[in-house]
């Protein structure tokens, strides 16, 4: 064997800084040896001309300068690698610094400073930024700072925000943020002309001047700069947000875009501005179109229209919607009237389930289901078929007499001249909730469509205040009013419902409905006078009053008024806390919600899990949590990113929440997800709808209805056959099961319930408020939707809109035109003229869109007048197009 020998360390080992100086000296002789001749020569050439420099001679010094410059400039570094002048002037950066200081002629200096500004993008130490302030010393004016190029533009402008950022806490620096705003405005036209409007804005904005880039964009520019702008506004934090759309706004109104401009203006809330726009239009087919995007957002002015322009206040008044929505069936050949079993498809389940069913608890559920899949279509097999419609109408009881007559509201739904000869016989009848559904049916009949008659205020009125009717007859009419006025604002509607909200002699559910009424009507106006008169009334009320379950809807009136706000709330927070019942936390969480809704706002969706977060006593009142679970669903809703994560939340609230909590959270996925069935939140439903909790079970049963509604999504078909099988037994969960098939199949599906229209960039107040009201009951569906107050599902029709595109040649007739319709693609901030959808088809107007779908003309026959092909879009006809064909 040989004996081995122990390893001795060295002296380097023991000594790292012997090591390391060895190593060092060792790199620099290999970089030696390692230069080109080529290299050598410039590393030669680069210390002569430093040497000169040293000189004192300035007639040297200028020759030199201008020697280096070109140096610099005629040599390009490849996109990973830094050019060779810079990597080698890096050992004489503090020698020409040095030299800076003690020179006196200003034009050498000028030039010394422009390459030191330049060097000191790479080798500025300890952030001193350099580069900014050797710019300032070279001057910056007449296109001087773009001199080096992109990079160091860019470099540059991140330093400028950053030194703004700084100088703009110290109060006496004006004239230093003065000078840091003039070089940027050199810079802007810089990045337009290098398709970075992103980087302009971006610039401008650390600057808190955005507006000024109105100065700056072209024609070229200014959809990509207003499109950067518009998708940056939610992130913001106020009154940024709102200053975004604003400058957005007045760049479309510079270059004569209304169609753009609309949208801007009823997202900043502002009657004025959608004045200007509608007196911006240079032709009359401007109007229409803009009277279409209003009529979809239920933005009703008719004082703009001239008094003898028939034509243009139907457009605006949506008076046409019944009529194109058949033609619409009619394409699709979809006119034929469905019954509830064409729906169920019974023989599809295993079991026998009439044999086990309550059949008026069967019937009431194919009543609901019948008018959701016949919706609009005029026609059904139930209501319609027969001559009179009693047959079906008294194989309901009690209530669901109300629910049956009522439905025809939604099949006759938006044709309020048939669909009121048709109701119109109900309303004689002796049996009152035969009556009270007729005149709920009228207020159904007439949402979404303004006819000049305003036949639901003259027919419902005196049923509300007649001191003789009864209760249920005054409860029809009191709902019926606020879906047909929703979000009008119209004062004498409001003169009608405030005289029951503060009645105290009356019953709190007529009040509560009142309020809730009131509120749709001035929805999101923040109206004193109402939220006055609602505050007063939860005052005088007795506590066991309160504790009605249809008192939540009272303090959900309220909110309504705020919806949207982001704010100007907090007096009525206050005068609520001197409400000990726990009415009050209810109201204030919902005001919350609903004030910030659809913002994206993540300190108010941290607020809410907070409260979610609270492990409350038996009994204490659980309502506010669970409405602090929709509140998240309901802020989150209009930003994708808040979506998911507020997906995942749920997911969690779901493991460790309160019972309230859990019964929430399928209820809040429905709001982000509405008539969008995405595959994962499917599946997540479908788990919760077996759940052991019933509650939790039939909210994600109902919620699967909302998320599928009118998309006749086949997976969702098959899951809600199979819970139709698993919970055959269970007359409740069965009845929920059937609303939810009846969604589905909403308008043969046809229709959305999404509150989110115009490419998902326009959130309806009253769409929004639609789908509230039901997902507010759903919480204590027990209580509400599931025994006696099944009516309030009927609140959907404020949600449901055709999701179609028709298009309208220039006599505002329908005309057929080719279209791609594909998956919508993000092609904010991206350079030229990116796709905007993908994975698409081509089809003929009329279509339908699915919510995350994007249409585009496929041909350059015509021009729309609106940027979004989405709803009604009118086109003209393209004058070069024409040109070309007869060429």
């Amino acid at each position: 064997m040989v004996e081995k020998k122990p390893i001795t360390p060295s002296e380097d080992v023991l000594n790292p800084k012997t090591a390391a100086e060895k190593l060092t000296k060792k790199k620099a002789k290999e970089q030696q040896d390692e230069l080109s001749e080529e290299d050598q020569q410039l590393v030669n050439e680069l210390q002569m001309i430093v040497d000169r420099l040293k000189e004192p001679s300035t007639e040297i010094h200028q020759s030199a300068l201008e020697n280096l410059r070109n140096i610099i400039r005629s040599t390009t570094g490849s996109m990973t690698s830094v050019p060779k002048p810079l990597k080698y002037l890096k050992a004489h950066y503090e020698t020409l610094t040095g030299l800076y200081d003690s020179w006196s002629d200003p034009k050498n200096k000028k030039l010394l400073a422009s390459i030191l500004s330049l060097l000191g993008m790479a080798y500025d130490k300890g952030d001193k930024r350099d580069c900014l302030k050797y710019r300032l010393l070279a001057g910056y004016e007449n296109g001087t700072v773009s001199e080096w190029g992109h990079e160091y533009v860019r470099h540059i402008a991140m330093e400028v925000g950053a030194e703004y950022a700084e100088k703009a806490d110290e109060d006496d620096k004006e004239a230093e943020t003065e000078q840091l705003l003039n070089i940027s405005l050199e810079i802007i036209p810089f990045f337009l002309k290098h398709n970075a409007e992103a980087d302009a804005v971006d610039l401008l904005s650390e600057l808190d001047h955005h507006e000024l880039i109105a100065d700056f964009v072209s024609k070229e520019t200014f959809e990509r700069v207003c499109l950067y702008m518009i998708s940056c506004s939610p992130l913001l934090a106020p009154p940024a947000d709102l200053g975004f759309l604003e400058t957005a706004r007045k760049i479309y109104h510079k270059f004569g875009k209304p169609s753009q401009c609309l949208p801007l203006s009823i997202k900043l809330g502002r009657p004025d501005m959608i004045k200007e726009d509608w007196e911006s239009c240079s032709t009359r087919l401007d109007k229409a179109q803009l009277a279409f995007i209003m009529a979809r957002q239920q933005v009703h002015m008719p004082e703009l229209i001239d008094d003898d322009d028939d034509e243009l206040l139907a457009c605006m008044n949506n008076s046409n919607l019944s009529k194109n929505y058949l033609d619409l069936a009619r394409d699709l050949e979809l006119l034929d009237p469905k019954s509830p079993e064409d729906i169920y498809k019974s023989h599809l389940e295993n079991t026998n389930i009439d044999a086990a069913l309550d059949s008026a608890r069967h019937n009431l559920a194919s009543t609901f289901v019948n008018a959701f899949v016949n919706a609009g279509y005029g026609t059904d097999k139930l209501m319609t078929a027969n001559a009179d419609g009693n047959e079906w109408i008294y194989k309901n009881k009690d209530l669901g007499m109300l629910s049956a007559a009522a439905s025809l509201g939604m099949i006759m739904l938006w044709d309020v001249e048939v669909g009121l000869n048709q109701i119109d016989k109900y309303l004689y009848t002796n049996d009152n909730s035969i009556k009270s559904g007729a005149i709920l049916a009228i207020g159904m009949l007439t949402s979404s469509v303004h006819d000049e008659t305003d036949s639901a205020k003259a027919l419902l009125s005196d049923y509300i205040t007649e001191e003789s009717n009864p209760a249920i007859v005054k409860l029809a009419a009191i709902s019926g009013i606020g879906m047909a006025y929703a979000g009008t604002n119209r004062e004498d509607i409001v003169d009608i419902l405030l005289p029951i909200v503060s009645d105290t002699e009356i019953t709190i559910d007529l009040s509560s409905i009142a309020a809730l009424s009131a509120g749709l009507v001035c929805i999101g106006s923040g109206n004193s006078d109402v939220s006055t008169v609602i505050l007063q009334a939860m005052m005088e009320r007795m506590d066991s009053e309160l504790n009605h379950k249809y008192a939540r809807f009272m303090a959900l009136g309220l909110a309504l008024l705020y919806l949207g706000s982001q704010g100007t709330y907090d007096a009525i927070l206050e005068t609520l806390k001197a409400i000990t019942h726990p009415i009050s936390k209810q109201a204030s969480v919902l005001i919350q919600v609903c004030a910030f809704a659809g913002s994206g706002n993540v300190l108010e969706v941290q607020k809410m899990l907070h409260m979610c977060a609270e492990h409350l006593g038996e009994k204490e009142d659980q309502l506010p949590q669970a409405f602090a679970v929709l509140g998240v669903g309901l802020i989150a809703m209009g930003e994708g990113i808040g979506s998911e994560m507020a997906l995942r939340t749920f997911d969690h609230l779901m493991h460790y929440g309160e019972p309230y909590v859990r019964r929430a959270v399928p209820l809040a996925i429905a709001l982000v997800c509405a008539s969008n069935p995405l595959v994962g939140v499917l599946d997540t439903l479908n788990k919760f709808s077996h759940d052991n909790d019933k509650a939790v079970a039939t909210s994600a049963v109902f919620a699967m209805g909302i998320v599928g509604a009118g998309t006749n999504n086949a997976r969702l078909a098959q899951l809600l056959r199979q819970l139709a099988t698993y919970y055959h037994r269970d007359a409740d969960m069965l009845f929920t099961v059937r609303i939810a098939q009846g969604l589905l199949h909403m308008g043969k599906g046809t229709m959305s319930v999404n509150p989110y229209h115009h490419d998902r960039s326009l959130l309806s107040h009253t769409a929004l408020a639609g789908l509230l009201i039901p997902l507010v009951a759903m919480i204590n569906a027990e209580k509400l939707i599931i025994t006696d107050s099944h009516f309030l599902l009927y609140y959907l029709v404020r949600a449901m809109y055709p999701r179609f595109l028709i298009t309208f040649d220039e006599n505002l007739e329908s005309v057929s035109a080719s279209v791609r319709v594909g998956q919508a693609v993000d092609a904010v901030g991206q350079v030229g003229r990116p796709k905007t959808i993908t994975g698409f088809q081509t089809h003929d107007t009329p279509v339908l869109l699915a919510h995350s779908e994007r249409a585009e003309l496929a041909t350059d026959k015509y021009i729309p007048l609106t940027n979004v092909l989405e709803g009604f879009v009118i086109l003209k006809k393209n004058p070069e197009y024409q040109e070309e064909e007869s060429a």
